[in-house]
């Protein structure tokens, strides 16, 4: 079948599951991720794993919306308010992962060192398009979304950093690792993030002035939709971070620009990207391989569970040192337990490090890891963010009142 058929099953059903999911009080996004499982290769197999693959010009795009999204919440104003805190918290919630999953692997799972530190380093990494959807289905406020979003577009370029300094030890004591240049490894994770900057300022300068100067909607949402689409084009061409550039040009125009001029760029954009949200999302249920939970192992699990407590604990501890508000040191490390596309780059780039079979072993255990954190991680962001009291009720109220109307109509036929 052509492609078209597969995206179009993959948004009817994302649009269908995530509507069910309300019925449950769960986020949109759990019911695209199971409408994703459902018609894909691990239960009814409507849309093949091979059709899928070829469908990844959908998260690139998607994840590039994300990106400047959450970039164009990264405003210095706003920041000289909690920056400090963002990156004390930032910088622990990161490390608590690392050091937990390190210590896990090396004392109580008994695995060699190469393998425990590429695994930790890969425990930083955070997925920030799970995050944004419930922010924004919720219309989340608060002291928590305030460090939650500029501390995730940290993240990004921290986990880097950080597994480039641990791939760079962990290839010394590999032996596939001895034929590597040091410097390449020290170097190269610095080069991806400066690349990265360099160019998402460069976009981000060249689409606020556009921005200044076009006064038609539908000219600026396609200067926009362009300028993000050249970000992601260039990223793979210079082999910088997508995600961490769209950023970086979203951070930029924000930055630039006057509030509310870039609040009308953001309210084109949401009125756009609803669709590819919910095909990106559903897409990433398609490709979970249920299977692969089973084959993980003790392991698998501990890695599970030691990133979740390190993360919370790391916040935790990132929030007493800063003197954040307590719902920020109660909730916020609930918010980050996601976890995909940049773990998953990761992985692959760990096979190339480890040895037979440990680069298998990593890549096994963060792809069962995701299937995990994908369905529960959204869950349990939105419990926090209720819990902290920043969700707005008025929206899951109206959405209950919605689904009350459409029962009664459909009974009523």
């Amino acid at each position: 079948m052509h492609s078209l058929f597969y995206i179009g099953i993959i948004i009817i059903s994302g649009l269908i599951l995530g509507k069910a999911a309300s019925y449950f009080k769960l986020p949109h996004i759990t019911g695209y991720l199971f409408a994703g499982v459902i018609i894909g290769p691990s239960v009814l197999g409507l849309v093949p794993y091979v059709e899928a693959s070829k469908l990844t010009i959908i998260s690139e795009i998607a994840l590039g919306f994300i990106a400047y999204t959450i970039g164009c919440e990264f405003k210095f104003a706003n920041l000289k308010k909690t920056g400090k805190s963002v990156i004390i918290i930032t910088i622990f919630q990161a490390l608590g992962a690392v050091m937990l999953v390190d210590l896990a692997m090396i004392y109580i799972f008994k695995q060699p060192v190469p393998f425990s530190i590429i695994l930790g380093a890969i425990a930083t990494a955070t997925a920030p398009g799970p995050i944004l959807l419930i922010v924004k289905q919720y219309k989340a406020k608060g002291p928590v979304v305030d460090t939650l979003l500029p501390l995730v577009a940290l993240d990004d370029a921290l986990g880097i950093i950080i597994f480039g300094i641990c791939a760079t030890i962990a290839g010394t004591l590999s032996s596939t690792g001895a034929h590597m240049s040091l410097a390449h490894m020290i170097l190269a994770p610095i080069e991806e993030i400066v690349v990265s900057i360099v160019i998402g300022v460069g976009l981000g300068a060249l689409l606020a002035k556009a921005i200044k100067k076009i006064k038609e909607e539908e000219i600026l949402l396609a200067v926009t939709i362009g300028i993000i689409f050249v970000g992601v084009g260039l990223s793979h061409r210079f082999h910088a971070s997508p995600i961490l550039l769209c950023m970086i040009l979203g951070a930029t125009v924000c930055n630039m620009l006057p509030h509310i001029k870039n609040i009308r760029v953001l309210h084109l954009i949401e009125n756009f990207t609803p669709s590819i949200y919910i095909a990106f999302f559903t897409l990433a249920g398609v490709e979970l391989d249920i299977a692969l939970v089973k084959d993980v192992g003790l392991i698998g699990i501990g890695y599970i569970l030691i990133r979740m407590v390190g993360k919370i604990l790391g916040s935790y501890v990132g929030g007493r040192i800063a003197n954040s508000p307590k719902t920020v040191q109660k909730y916020l490390g609930f918010t980050l337990i996601p976890q995909a596309g940049v773990a998953i780059g990761l992985a692959m780039t760990a096979e190339t490090v480890l040895p037979h079979p440990y680069g298998q072993n990593v890549r096994t255990i963060i792809l069962a890891a995701t299937v995990v954190y994908e369905l529960i991680g959204p869950v349990m962001a939105k419990i926090a963010i209720f819990k902290a009291g920043e969700a707005n009720k008025d929206c899951e109220v109206k959405e209950e009142q919605n689904n009350v109307i459409e029962a009664e109509a459909r009974y009523s036929v």
